[in-house]
Formats: structure tokens, C-alpha cells, sequence
């Protein structure tokens, strides 16, 4: 029987076949210390995001999870959470705006024991977001001022993070939108936490998926969070940043 690997790292995409191809020797790479799977849950690309991830599964350890339809970034994310086998649970976008090489720091303090969740983050020293410009970077900061008082962390919009299995099993996650990091650190209250910074970059090939149905479905998740956290179903847990 295989072992299970020690990181998994779940990729969601949609039309990400040219950004994933240039990623593939980066993220592999960066993998190279681990044993390791590489989830891509692709909701059925007309691309080829497929085709090429079987491709990929040829020489690497790429796994493709089909499914029908654009289903949304929230629900591919949980679908490779539950479908993952690794001890440390990576997720980042396949559009090149989440650094591989960026990895290793996320998963390190997990497999050495001294955190549960690490976020990476673009507002430590260290960390920029030149791939963030006009309409996005201002929607990113209204929408991390609206966060900020869930959380600790510097960066609640964060979507590249890393997180000890266990964990997920705290609180059943009902993310919607695109900010699943959010959902995981409110409703599941992980403990060491530890941030370390990132520089968040221009998006290699395709389209933002940033959109009118994305923003609104972000308000809603929001507005279920403060209604959850103001219910008493959590308490506090220490949380420390590197």
C-alpha cells in the first residue's frame, strides 16, 4: 500500500492550461525536499488545463480531479481537501501569482510541529503584491478592512496557505467566493499560527476571475462569518506570528 505523502498541494482551475505548464517545473522543484501529490481540480476546462495535467501525471506526481462544469474556487477547494492525502494540505492559485519556490517556508513549521496554519502574506516586511493593480488592489483593501476584525492576521485576503489536516476537522466549512483561508482560520481557530511573507505577482497567462458574482459572493461569506463568530461557536486560541 502507498504511504501517503507528506505535502499536498491543491491547485484549483479553470482555463489555467498555459500558467500551469510554466508552473509545473517550479512547483516541482519546490517540492523536491517532500514526498508529495500535486492536486489539480479542474472544473472542466475547454482549454486543455486537463489533457495537460494528464500529461504531467505521466513524469510527475500530478493528479487530476475532473469535474463537471464551472462549480466555483470555494467548493474546488474542499473537494481537494477531501480527496488529498497529504499530512500538510498546500493551496495556492495555478495562475503564477502564488510563488512555489514560497512552499517550504509554508509547510516547514507544520511537519516540525510549531504550527498548525501557516499564511503567507503580502503585508509582513518582505512581502509586496505588484500583481495587484487599480480596481483589484483597491477591492483588496476594502475587502481587508472589512476582515481585519475576524482575525489577527495580517493579511485575511490572503488564498496561499498551508494547513495540518487535523485541523479541518473542527468545523464543518461552508466557504463561498474565494477566501477559503478566512473561512479555515475563523471557523476552525488554528493554533500555533505563523505568517511569513510573499511577493504576490502578475498572473503569467488568462484572465482574472475576479467578478461581480465573486465580490457579491464574498460579502455574503463575510456576513456568515461575523453571524457564526457572534453565535459563540468559537473561542479564543493563542496565535503567534514569525
Amino acid at each position: 500500500m502507498q504511504s501517503a505523502p507528506a505535502v499536498s498541494v491543491i491547485l484549483p482551475t479553470y482555463n489555467e492550461r498555459e500558467s500551469l505548464r510554466l508552473l509545473a517545473p517550479r512547483l516541482l522543484a519546490a517540492l523536491t525536499p517532500y514526498s508529495s501529490e500535486i492536486l489539480v481540480v479542474d472544473d472542466d476546462s475547454p482549454d486543455g488545463t486537463g489533457a495537460l495535467v494528464e500529461e504531467l501525471a505521466h513524469s510527475g506526481p500530478f493528479r487530476r480531479l475532473r469535474r463537471p462544469g464551472r462549480l466555483g474556487l470555494a467548493s474546488a477547494v474542499l473537494e481537494g481537501f477531501s480527496k488529498a492525502r497529504g499530512r500538510v494540505l498546500v493551496v495556492m492559485d495555478a495562475d503564477g501569482s502564488h510563488p512555489p519556490e514560497t512552499i517550504p517556508s509554508l509547510v516547514e513549521p507544520i511537519l516540525s510541529g510549531d504550527a498548525e496554519f501557516v499564511l503567507a502574506s503580502r503585508k509582513l516586511p518582505g512581502g509586496s503584491s505588484p500583481g495587484l493593480r487599480g480596481t483589484r488592489k483597491a477591492i483588496s483593501w476594502i475587502a481587508s478592512s472589512l476582515a481585519r476584525p475576524l482575525t489577527s492576521v495580517s493579511d485575511p485576503m490572503s488564498g496561499f496557505f498551508a494547513v495540518a489536516r487535523p485541523v479541518l476537522d473542527r468545523a464543518r466549512l461552508t466557504p463561498l467566493g474565494f477566501k477559503i483561508a478566512l473561512e479555515v482560520l475563523v471557523k476552525c481557530r488554528p493554533g500555533p499560527l505563523v505568517e511569513v511573507p510573499f511577493c504576490f505577482e502578475s498572473r503569467v497567462a488568462g484572465n482574472s476571475k475576479l467578478d461581480r458574482r465573486q465580490i457579491g459572493g464574498f460579502i455574503r461569506h463575510l456576513w456568515r462569518l461575523y453571524v457564526w463568530r457572534a453565535s459563540g461557536r468559537v473561542s479564543g486560541r493563542a496565535s503567534s506570528t514569525r
